[in-house]
């Protein structure tokens, strides 16, 4: 029996694609402790505000690049988170899907705990109960591993300490891994390309690829997981 194994950095509210990969692996391991991405995902993601592409962030204490995700701390200043939720608020406000999924974003956003990994893995665990996805999510850093290893060493190694026979990861990973070396493994590498289905934005021209937090306001849990999988999987040529 095959188990599908995937594994990412934790994201705030990531995009669709993102959510295909979890939804179609058995294990899905949250990366927390790999080092933090300056100006990339982990803390900010666009909503649709006034028919327009909108970054909304949430603001950190001091955060490195020299940092593990799970070292990363929010701020601590609650005006600030508010600000976000604000912004959201006015955003969504008439979104038919507001009421239950804005309880969701403040339950993450306002997580007691100070560090931004704890309340990522929240949102993963409370968006997957919302949408009924049944994958079984695990820390990277609670896994017992060799940390000396890097790259894609490291994912071949997670993938065999979990019984993985086959490893999915997004699209823009194909310059990354090598499909051979995997196989060397008796792991098969595969890459998931979304396929965005078009919904309705209120009055606005449909624009995808936003946080999943527009899909969320705008469709219900069994529109979504329909959307799920709506995605091909590509097979690495030979040689790569």
């Amino acid at each position: 029996m095959s188990t599908k194994i995937g594994i990412m950095q934790p994201y705030f509210f990531p995009y669709l694609g993102y959510w295909q990969t979890l939804n179609a692996v058995d294990k899905y391991v949250i990366y927390d402790d790999v080092n933090y991405i300056k100006n990339g995902w982990i803390n900010r993601n666009n909503i649709l505000l006034n028919g327009q592409k909108h970054l909304i962030t949430i603001p950190l204490d001091g955060a490195s690049p020299f940092s593990l995700i799970n070292q990363i701390k929010t701020t601590p200043r609650m005006n600030e988170k508010e600000k976000i939720l604000k912004t959201i608020e006015a955003a969504y406000k008439k979104a038919p899907y507001y009421e239950k999924v804005f309880q969701i974003i403040r339950d993450v956003i306002m997580e007691e705990s100070c560090l931004i990994s704890k309340a990522l893995i929240k949102q993963f665990r409370d968006v997957c109960k919302y949408l009924d996805i049944k994958t079984e999510l695990i820390i990277s850093s609670e896994l017992k591993k060799d940390n000396s290893l890097k790259a894609q060493d490291k994912v071949i190694h997670i993938c065999k300490l979990l019984g993985g026979t086959k490893y999915i990861n997004a699209i823009g990973g194909q310059e990354l891994y090598s499909g051979p070396d995997f196989a060397k493994e008796g792991i098969e590498l595969s890459f998931m390309k979304t396929n965005f289905t078009p919904y309705k934005q209120f009055k606005n021209e449909f624009i995808p690829g936003l946080s999943m937090i527009d899909i969320l306001m705008f469709n219900s849990p069994e529109e979504i997981r329909y959307m799920l999988n709506q995605y091909e999987l590509i097979i690495p040529q030979k040689g790569r």
